[in-house]
């Protein structure tokens, strides 16, 4: 049984997954190094052990669910939502709650066991990008869903319960509060200026780029001015589009290249940090806006949220943005 439950104070939503409790507890036990690929769910050779595969980029003749992929995508074992049935609202007084309908899926970013995104060659990195275009211009015809989140954990400090290269989508009935607030900005700041927010954040930071990573002509990689946590990296398209799904061919290399670059420095510079990163874009019945502009947030877990910041909403960084976009700039 899974279901959502509206905090009635600030409009959050909560997913309350029985099923995700009864998840062996070994995933959270134990974190092979990198040496467990004959036992692997994701690795070829045994995909007996995970739901059958939605899309996979194969070589010609292979057979779906059998060896021959290099970018497979399958539904999560124990997903947070479910993706039968309808979406059915309550009411419980003044409490709000609906049926846990959306959809979560695992996409397997490689057929290597040891390789991530940055150790790959360009083609097989630049298939994980149209994977996660493919799989959001699918899911978008379903009316039941407001918004798709595309998010990676590495390392278990991250939250990822495997070692394996992965990323997940999650299909949501509504818009989550933390989009819903960056959109209220960003509508507010072109209420009142009449540009888009983060097009012109991409103009500052690239007059005055002490806090700029990398560039190609196409994106832009910086450590946000009001960076939340040490080496927070946001990739960002230089040209103005608020839905991730309308990326072309030429973006998508320009994409894949400096995220390899970005995620090849943060590893050698940190060595191999645990980190989140999440894809935001317009929710999917939101046509495109001038002012909103989709982007890439990178955090790794290098500090630990406590109290301070539960209780005020306000994060401590020990390291200027400014700081950390040197060392990573000065790493080869």
């Amino acid at each position: 049984m899974r279901e959502l439950r509206r905090d009635p104070v600030i409009g959050r939503w909560v997913i309350i997954s029985y099923e995700r409790g009864k998840r062996p507890s070994v995933e959270y036990e134990k974190e092979p190094e990198n040496d467990s690929s004959k036992t692997c769910p994701f690795c070829p050779g045994n995909e007996h052990l995970t739901s059958s595969e939605i899309i996979a980029y194969r070589q010609a003749g292979t057979q779906k669910d059998k060896p021959g992929w290099w970018v497979r995508v399958i539904s999560n074992k124990y997903p947070v939502l479910g993706i039968e049935g309808s979406i059915k609202r309550y009411g419980e007084g003044m409490y709000d709650r609906m049926d846990g309908i959306g959809a979560h899926e695992v996409i397997i970013e490689t057929a290597e066991h040891k390789k991530e995104l940055p150790d790959l060659d360009d083609k097989r990195a630049e298939d994980i990008i149209w994977a996660y275009r493919d799989r959001m211009v699918d899911l978008k015809k379903d009316m039941r869903f407001e918004y798709i989140l595309i998010f990676k954990n590495r390392g278990k400090a991250a939250g990822a319960t495997l070692v394996h290269p992965h990323s997940q989508l999650i299909a949501l009935p509504m818009v989550p509060v933390r989009v819903r607030q960056e959109q209220s900005g960003a509508k507010s700041y072109f209420d009142y200026k009449e540009r888009c927010v983060f097009c012109d954040i991409i103009v500052q930071e690239l007059s005055s780029p002490e806090r700029v990573v990398s560039e190609n002509d196409d994106f832009v990689a910086f450590c946000p001015f009001a960076s939340r946590f040490p080496f927070e990296m946001w990739v960002m398209p230089k040209k103005h589009d608020s839905q991730f799904d309308d990326i072309q061919k030429p973006e998508v290399s320009s994409l894949t290249q400096i995220l390899k670059m970005v995620l090849s420095k943060l590893n050698r510079l940190l060595g191999n940090p645990p980190y989140n990163y999440l894809l935001h874009t317009s929710p999917l019945r939101v046509s495109k806006v001038p002012y909103y502009h989709w982007h890439i947030e990178i955090m790794p877990k290098l500090t630990k949220v406590a109290g301070f910041e539960w209780g005020t909403g306000f994060y401590v960084n020990p390291t200027s943005p400014e700081e950390a976009a040197k060392f990573l700039r000065e790493v080869e």
